[in-house]
């Protein structure tokens, strides 16, 4: 039952961040109301909200929340280092808490899971063993530490993953609900009513991004400059992890690859060149640093496919991709993008607003659990710079960062693979055409759902 009354606030770093919706909540109260449920681990980068998510569910739709992080609980984390008794586990968390509780509206939540391996381990039994009780777990750097051999409840699990806030949920937190929820409606011509307002919000979002901190310092303070040091903070924080958490010899490289991605999204041709991070680099020379970073969940990949067809996986190319951010706004800050460049459409930004404007759709697909895909022919030309796999469709994307009416390459594959749809999204108005649909940037995703 959710409990609407609750609204507490939760920390992030040093700062307190207040009430936000967040749409994965969705997801997790059908997961509660599973017969068969299974522990769930959320995955997600440091910093994105995942601790603030767990304890928020607990309190919205539980009695009792258990909180128990790893990171600084070694009381808890000898407890699970003897056996896997989950009864004998179950005592020791009643002890822990203080008091006993009800199964039924009782949640427990394992933070920081992969600073005690034999906790995670630990899930499988829960599973077969004690299935009443509603586990959640989480650790910023899990998918790093699975990588490292840290053994794992293969099957005995489910997954959720959560991203930085998307447009959608940016809008609910600046308290634009309604736009959110018109986006939603299918209302084109009310929606292009409020063109102009989507587009100066969309503008700030490129700027602000999506990180829980970031987005409420903008609230509180409507000071740019303040968010942009949230963000320097962030990234900051991210590279520090780099030093204390990954293989000492990957290091350098991988900050060699983190440093590069701004510069590989200026170029006209956004695919990920070895050779723009050291002269003379080869795929082998970085391939630990680039999956270091993927498994943290700093990157996304966008993977090139040879042809547009079912399924598209089948048409991967694993050696040639694009590589994104996790955050429109970490990018802004880290190509050291002014406010004013941003949002007073300066000449000077035209080429790195095209990369921030991929970067935007790649994060809004990849918060839909999309697998996100590119064409390009051998040469590179007649690139299209989204396809997605939507049932038994491939939907091909082209992403203009303005009103630039111009879809030639996009045109071209229509020509010669005639999709059922195709789509240009840019900040001009929706209009139907006979070949193509002209989606707005800031209407893509909640459009993408509706088709």
């Amino acid at each position: 039952m959710y409990n609407n009354t609750i609204k507490e606030n939760f920390y992030i770093g040093n700062g307190v961040i207040s009430f936000m919706e967040r749409e994965l909540f969705a997801k997790l109260e059908k997961w509660k109301n599973k017969k068969k449920r299974k522990p769930l681990i959320i995955q997600g980068a440091r910093q994105v909200g995942k601790t603030w998510i767990m304890k928020e569910f607990g309190a919205r739709y539980f009695k009792n929340t258990i909180y128990i992080n790893f990171d600084n609980n070694e009381i808890m984390k000898k407890v699970f280092e003897i056996d896997f008794d989950t009864s004998r586990i179950i005592s020791a968390i009643k002890i822990e808490f203080g008091k006993s509780f009800n199964v039924e509206d009782t949640l427990i939540i394992f933070d920081e899971i992969q600073e005690a391996p034999k906790a995670l381990a630990s899930l499988k039994y829960f599973n077969e063993n004690a299935s009443q009780y509603a586990i959640m777990a989480a650790g910023s750097l899990l998918g790093v530490a699975l990588h490292q051999g840290t053994s794992f409840p293969v099957g005995k699990v489910d997954f959720m993953h959560l991203y930085p806030l998307n447009f959608y949920e940016f809008l609910c937190a600046m308290g634009e609900k309604q736009l959110a929820q018109l986006l939603e409606s299918n209302d084109y011509e009310m929606i292009n009513a409020y063109s102009i307002k989507y587009i100066e919000l969309l503008k700030k979002y490129y700027y602000v991004g999506g990180m829980p901190e970031a987005v409420q310092t903008y609230i509180d303070t409507d000071d740019f400059y303040e968010v942009r040091e949230i963000q320097k903070s962030l990234l900051k924080y991210y590279e520090e992890d780099f030093s204390k958490h990954a293989p000492k010899e990957a290091i350098p490289r991988i900050m060699m690859v983190w440093n590069s991605i701004p510069s590989q999204l200026a170029k006209e041709n956004r695919k990920f060149m070895y050779g723009s991070i050291r002269e003379g680099a080869r795929a082998k020379d970085f391939e630990l640093a680039i999956q270091w970073l993927e498994d943290a969940g700093l990157i996304i990949r966008s993977y090139r496919i040879t042809k547009p067809d079912i399924p598209l996986i089948a048409y991967m190319e694993i050696n040639h991709f694009k590589m994104f951010m996790l955050d429109v706004g970490l990018l802004a800050a880290k190509g050291d993008i002014h406010a004013k460049v941003l949002l007073d459409d300066c000449r000077i930004f035209e080429e790195f607003k095209g990369a921030l404007t991929e970067q935007f759709v790649a994060q809004q697909l990849k918060a839909s659990e999309r697998e996100l895909y590119y064409y390009s022919t051998e040469n590179s030309s007649g690139e299209i710079d989204f396809v997605i796999q939507q049932e038994m469709k491939c939907i091909p994307i082209e992403v203009k960062a303005e009103e630039n009416l111009r879809a030639r390459s996009l045109r071209a594959f229509c020509e010669k693979y005639k999709p059922e749809v195709a789509i240009r999204s840019s900040m001009s108005n929706y209009r139907k055409q006979d070949w193509m649909i002209n989606v707005p940037l800031y209407a893509l995703d909640k459009y993408l759902d509706m088709y």
